[in-house]
């Protein structure tokens, strides 16, 4: 299963269930089949995802290390800035636009 996030903004990012999980709750969104991240949700959730891709930077390889060895499927082998890029960059040009992001399965 995939998460396709959408916005008239710009295109839409298109993510494996597992990072899409991730990435709604992060931004504090219980993941779902669908949903809106609203144009006045979108700062908060830009500041959730920034705070967490710093945590996570700061955490140094060793931790990263370890979260790839416990993650089942190796999805920890890409870093998690590298995985909320995408989504960061449609939520900021999104914001810019006055446009919400929705999302689907």
């Amino acid at each position: 299963m995939i998460y396709k996030f959408k916005s008239q903004a710009d295109a839409d990012v298109i993510m494996l269930k597992s990072t899409g999980d991730q990435m709604l709750t992060i931004i504090g969104r219980e993941p779902s089949d669908r949903g809106i991240i609203t144009v006045a949700q979108i700062p908060a959730a830009l500041a959730a995802l920034e705070a967490s891709v710093m945590a996570n930077n700061a955490a140094g390889p060793a931790a990263a290390e370890h979260a790839a060895m416990e993650q089942a499927d190796g999805d920890d082998s890409v870093p998690l800035h590298a995985r909320a890029a995408p989504f960061i960059e449609l939520l900021r040009n999104s914001a810019r636009a006055g446009k919400d992001v929705v999302w689907g399965v």
